[in-house]
């Protein structure tokens, strides 16, 4: 198949298994809750009643005195221990490298048939002003959360981009699934077109 290229015209010739794939909703959910189940620190911790600081004397005499009740640190009091206390735990899970590589696929493909990919020739800026950046991007029609994608991204076009909330800049290496389904459109050059096909197929 092949992808037009905005301002030019000519057209950039593209593997189908890449940007022409049956989008698969299951496959990119599953691909997308593991990429943000990675970056969690699940490092939330309790302490249980074991745990908490203070003594395990009995707190006053078994009768006479109404409830009866042992050490000060168990559950129903304040400053007692967690019933089910939290501990660090790992909320990774486990998405081979074909699944990743097929979803990844998958939502450029969506992305290429709703009109929302967008190829150009090259994309930079000479300094590092947001007002440049903002100027460029205006002609562009590329929404409220555009993405841009580049082989190789600068570090002016980084810079530029700092200050604006909504616009990420991604290089080849650093794409990653919850960048592109976020995006209301995707800017993205020829030469990283052709290094993502490599990657991917």
């Amino acid at each position: 198949m092949e992808l037009t290229i905005t301002g030019s015209a000519n057209k950039l010739s593209v593997s189908d298994e890449v940007f022409g794939r049956e989008f698969s909703q299951d496959l990119v959910h599953q691909v997308v809750v593991a990429y943000r189940n990675a970056g969690r620190a699940g490092t939330k911790a309790q302490k249980t009643r074991a745990e908490v600081n203070g003594t395990t004397k009995k707190s006053k005499k078994q009768k006479g005195g109404g409830a009866r009740h042992g050490a000060l640190t168990a559950p129903i009091f304040v400053g007692g221990g967690v019933t089910f206390a939290a501990k660090p735990r790992s909320f990774a899970q486990k998405v081979n490298r074909k699944q990743y590589r097929a979803a990844m696929a998958a939502i450029l493909s969506e992305l290429n048939r709703q009109g929302r990919l967008k190829v150009v020739e090259s994309f930079d800026v000479d300094a590092s002003r947001t007002k440049g950046l903002i100027e460029k991007l205006a002609g562009l029609n590329l929404g409220k959360r555009p993405l841009i994608v580049t082989e190789d991204a600068s570090e002016h076009l980084f810079l530029s981009a700092r200050n604006l909330p909504y616009v990420q800049v991604r290089d080849v290496q650093g794409l990653d699934p919850v960048a592109l389904v976020g995006a209301d459109s995707v800017l993205i050059t020829a030469d990283a077109v052709k290094k993502v096909e490599e990657w991917l197929a």
